[in-house]
């Protein structure tokens, strides 16, 4: 997996698993822009750990449309093409559907499907018609053991990857004349601050004992599945979903 003269857009890239995508892609030889919406310190922090030269920042709130086409174009003008795409970006809001107003339903709903869903539809779909321009490229998309044993309490989180999944399947073959190559990795729990809070409580143990490992996946995991599906030897791999959950769910 070597990535020299490859130009790579992670978004979510300031933190979690998509600073880890970004690092490891960095190791390798890749130039790539890190997307942030809001957290720039982060983005900035990230962008310090990089090996090699040449990455860059890009800011946008993936929700609107008008962003998503200029962090694809800023990213384009910066390095003068796009190989790789990584829809990495998401939120995980909890709406249990006995507890929250009718007001709180759709917001929750229309918040989480517009920047979990739309948005990587919309990035794939400015950043394949660049990659058209150059002959071909890579999208991955991150998206969630949820989108396949559902969500309870976060039912529009798991909406939002099961339509991911789909999406991506659906693109793999729109793509594939194209030589655009899609897949998809479907982690479980991973080990990041967003997953902290809920790993050190009560119900820690009973997440990491879903897996007969006994913990949960770690970020770098994750990351050297998404570099291997966008590698060039895993191209006959277009359209698969992997999943990265230790066999704590386990599908037929």
């Amino acid at each position: 997996m070597e990535f020299s003269n490859k130009t790579v857009l992670v978004t979510g890239g300031s933190r979690g698993i998509g600073r880890e995508i970004v690092k490891q892609f960095a190791e390798r030889g890749a130039q790539v822009a890190i997307h942030y919406n809001s957290n720039r310190a982060a983005a900035e922090e990230t962008l310090a750990m990089l090996d090699g030269k040449g990455h860059i920042i890009v800011q946008g709130d993936v929700s609107d449309a008008a962003q998503v086409k200029r962090v694809v174009d800023e990213t384009v003008a910066a390095f003068g093409k796009l190989d790789i795409l990584v829809n990495n970006a998401g939120i995980y809001d909890e709406h249990p559907i006995a507890e929250v107003s009718y007001d709180e339903w759709q917001d929750y709903w229309q918040r989480t499907i517009h920047t979990n869903l739309i948005s990587a539809a919309n990035l794939s779909y400015c950043a394949a018609h660049h990659m058209m321009q150059v002959g071909g490229g890579r999208i991955v998309n991150v998206s969630s053991r949820g989108s396949f044993r559902g969500e309870p309490t976060a039912p529009a989180y798991g909406a939002s990857k099961a339509g991911m999944n789909q999406m991506g399947q659906s693109l793999a073959v729109a793509l594939a004349p194209h030589n655009i190559f899609v897949a998809t990795v479907a982690p479980g729990y991973v080990e990041t601050e967003m997953a902290l809070d809920i790993l050190n409580s009560e119900r820690g143990d009973g997440i990491r004992n879903q897996s007969p490992l006994g913990r949960v996946a770690k970020p770098e995991e994750v990351a050297y599945a998404v570099l291997f599906l966008a590698s060039e030897g895993s191209k006959f791999m277009t359209g698969c979903i992997v999943d990265i959950n230790g066999a704590s769910y386990l599908r037929t």
